[in-house]
């Protein structure tokens, strides 16, 4: 019971990932409705079966404003694979201004990448050109939506069709 689920807003845009029980709770109480099932496994009470939610769709519409993905540490691991973008290496990460702050670099999702401490100190405050140095991949910002889909680390197959970009969001 340890699973996550999709939950939807009733226009099936995602909204969030929520827990096992919390879907089920949702759907018993005709707040939302099951839209995918997790295969053959189902939630037994006493008296009752009832199939194991992955997706939830909410039965009314509800307001959120815009969602963002919050710069933080892991979220710039995540979004770069755990990686270092000069190298490639995985190991002694740390964060790495593009720009170097003393000449400008903001700190923000197209400044920041993971960098392994190597990297970093060889780059010190030069840009990546200067030092010679290519970078593996462009930083970017990434969407709520591409976050759950590729970085959330609990998509499950079931979810797929529902965490596809039907309009390209602008990054």
């Amino acid at each position: 019971m340890n699973d996550r689920v999709l939950v939807l807003n009733q226009d099936f845009s995602p909204m969030a990932v929520c827990t096992v029980q919390r879907a089920f709770i949702l759907v018993y109480m005709n707040k939302a409705e099951l839209i995918k099932k997790v295969g053959n496994k189902s939630i037994r009470t006493v008296t009752s079966t009832f199939p194991m939610p992955a997706v939830v769709k909410l039965n009314r519409y509800i307001h959120i404003p815009y969602k963002s993905v919050v710069l933080s540490r892991i979220n710039i691991f995540k979004r770069d694979n755990f990686r270092c973008q000069y190298c490639g290496a995985s190991d002694n990460l740390t964060l790495d201004h593009v720009l170097p702050r003393s000449k400008g670099g903001a700190t923000n999702w197209k400044n920041l990448i993971t960098a392994c401490k190597n990297c970093n100190a060889k780059k010190g405050d030069n840009t990546p050109e200067s030092a010679g140095m290519l970078l593996e991949n462009k930083p970017y910002k990434p969407s709520y939506i591409i976050f759950l889909r590729d970085f959330s680390g609990f998509t499950k197959e079931e979810w797929r069709p529902f965490l596809m970009q039907k309009n390209k969001v602008s990054i």
